[in-house]
């Protein structure tokens, strides 16, 4: 039996950006995280270099790599515990010689409280209020499938996408096979709008 194949220029990489393996990269030395890691990856933690070590490093990575294409998982904005390797896991030496332990913050944030804090004041700010329906319309609208989508870069592999695959009509071993792979990969949610949505109503308009 074939598969559809991933066309790797018009898919922004195999991972869609939210997903269980996005939330367990992002916080492996917190509990309950650390077990779902391990679990996931036998028994270890990941390459130092791919590690979550830094805000600005991953940060940069996002910028320079096209694949690297991870939500925020809703912990960054009110658990600054998962900043911090309080149970002293040995996470390994990066290649330029700086062990992993602690996230590292930006120079803005002297301590976690402080950049949960200060993230989470930007989120509920007035100017990401007013940008809101341009994420509608990547995650739930018009730009989450078809030409927009690739326009957009919001493309991924094609298991992410409801309906793709009728797992009913495939045998045990293959069901099997593509439920593991949908969960690695993660989803993206129902398609709920063909049109661009209104931006929000405010004074930044006027």
């Amino acid at each position: 039996m074939q598969w559809p194949s991933l066309d790797t220029e018009m898919s922004r990489g195999r991972w869609h950006r939210s997903g269980p393996s996005r939330a367990r990269s992002r916080s492996p030395v917190m509990e309950p995280f650390t077990t779902f890691f391990l679990n996931a990856n036998e028994n270890k933690f990941d390459h130092p270099e791919r590690s979550f070590s830094g805000i600005g490093r991953s940060w940069r990575n996002c910028q320079r790599d096209t694949a690297d294409v991870k939500e925020l998982i809703p912990e960054f904005y009110y658990l600054p515990e998962m900043f911090v390797n309080s149970n002293e896991y040995e996470l390994g030496v990066r290649d330029d010689g700086v062990p992993v332990c602690d996230v590292e913050l930006p120079v803005w944030s002297k301590k976690p409280e402080d950049f949960v804090r200060i993230n989470r004041m930007a989120l509920e700010s007035e100017f990401v209020s007013c940008q809101l329906h341009q994420w509608i319309d990547l995650i739930f609208g018009y730009k989450q499938r078809g030409p927009e989508a690739v326009r957009g870069l919001n493309v991924f592999n094609f298991l992410s996408y409801e309906g793709a695959v009728t797992l009913d009509n495939l045998d045990a071993a293959q069901r099997e096979v593509m439920e593991s792979q949908i969960q690695a990969c993660g989803q993206v949610p129902s398609q709920l709008l063909i049109e661009p949505h209104p931006p929000r109503s405010s004074a930044m308009h006027l």
